[in-house]
């Protein structure tokens, strides 16, 4: 084995870095542009087991701060395939956190990577032996990557353009499971690679509810489960449908109770009021209930501001995660707002009220076009008693009555089916 400065393995899956304990960190709610990315490429593109960094190292970073970071990563194989790129990438989150000393969390383009002082003591100071340990975990776990490149990009301007290009590949990539049913598939898939932070909860992948963490869709599960047969990601059997509008299943109440070692009984996958599904902590938003309006609002982990449950993103993810399910508050992921199943049994897109103006501008395609100005921001009001009134002068469908009616009249089929 190579000799490094920190040791590594599983057991320092699960460490956290506090602030107070940390050298530096990038990404995470302080920084704007992060982001990781996995590509194949052909053997020619590659310079074996070389780590390349792009702007100032570690070492060269003051104490204590927050930077920008881009972890760009290539792969060239015999047996890889392109579904498996997403997979790959995921894995990062395993292999950063069985280093001593480093903290890892989130995906895609909203990472969070803290380094450890006793970490930086011990002579980990540059991303080259970080993309040395990360080369080497992936080979010795994923025996399909023969060849690995990884760039580590901490300039500014790079880091932006990267990270700009990054975000087309993971919409090209959401994009082309958004036509797949859930009839139209045998089975599921089950991730519990956040099991380390939240050792009871599973994810499952349906075509029309991806994973929380919005960086596993239905065709990476399958792509996971058979690069890897034995890891994190495995099939689901649907087994016989108890509630196709709830989104029930015996296959699936099966596996999440094994995997989340019983404290999970039941999941009914599109409802966030009635045995939801479990929240890690790396879900991109959380779904959450409004006693005022008896619906719903959505929020993300960007967003720092007050909600209209009185509380930031930050400490309402303290209450849903780690595995449990908590009626009325619901991890998801973004990608989510454009199933036609999203949170259907409890009325679905019609339900919701109130989401930041960021996420309501960026997914304005996934709202009905008759929906859209009568779901309140931030900029309208964050508090519950005022939204209800604004709701009701709106005549928002779920406040007139009218998608409570046609919530019943789809409970009632579901029940008669």
């Amino acid at each position: 084995m190579m000799q490094f400065h920190v040791d590594i393995g599983p057991q320092y899956e699960g460490e956290r870095v506090r602030k107070e304990d940390m050298y530096v960190e990038f990404g995470g709610p302080k920084v704007e542009y992060k982001a990781e990315l996995v590509q194949m490429k052909d053997p020619s593109e590659i310079e074996d087991e070389k780590v390349f960094v792009v702007g100032p190292d570690i070492k060269d970073l003051e104490e204590e701060g927050s930077y920008p970071l881009f972890i760009e990563i290539f792969v060239a194989g015999a047996g890889l395939e392109k579904d498996m790129e997403p997979v790959i990438e995921r894995r990062l989150h395993d292999f950063c956190n069985y280093i001593e000393g480093v903290y890892h969390m989130n995906q895609q383009d909203e990472i969070w990577i803290r380094l450890s002082k006793d970490a930086y003591k011990k002579g980990f100071v540059s991303f080259k032996e970080f993309g040395q340990i990360l080369i080497f975990e992936y080979k010795n776990d994923i025996p399909l990557i023969e060849q690995m490149q990884i760039t580590f990009y901490t300039d500014p301007d790079k880091v932006k353009e990267k990270v700009e290009f990054a975000r087309q590949i993971y919409e090209e990539r959401r994009a082309r499971a958004r036509g797949l049913k859930e009839e139209d598939v045998e089975e599921f898939y089950g991730c519990v690679l956040c099991q380390s932070f939240a050792p009871t909860h599973c994810c499952v992948i349906t075509p029309e509810r991806i994973a929380n963490c919005g960086a596993i869709n239905w065709f990476d599960g399958r792509a996971a489960s058979k690069m890897d047969p034995e890891g994190p990601i495995f099939p689901v059997p649907k087994g016989k449908c108890l509630g196709k509008i709830r989104g029930e299943y015996e296959g699936v109440n099966q596996v999440v109770y094994e995997r989340s070692m019983g404290g999970t009984e039941r999941v009914w996958i599109h409802s966030a009021l009635e045995y939801p599904h479990t929240s890690c902590g790396c879900f991109q938003a959380l779904c959450f209930y409004i006693p005022e309006t008896d619906a719903f609002g959505i929020v993300h982990r960007d967003y720092k501001g007050m909600t209209p449950l009185g509380m930031a993103f930050s400490t309402m993810a303290g209450e849903a995660s780690g595995g449990r399910q908590v009626e009325g508050m619901c991890g998801m992921s973004l990608e989510y707002l454009y199933s036609r199943k999203f949170m259907q049994y409890d009325g679905g897109i019609k339900r919701v009220v109130w989401m930041p103006k960021e996420i309501k501008e960026r997914y304005k395609d996934a709202i009905p076009e008759d929906l859209y100005d009568k779901i309140a921001t931030e900029e309208i009001t964050t508090d519950p008693n005022e939204l209800a009134e604004w709701l009701q002068a709106q005549g928002h469908p779920w406040i007139t009555g009218e998608a409570q009616e046609e919530l019943e009249k789809l409970r009632e089929q579901d029940e008669a089916e």
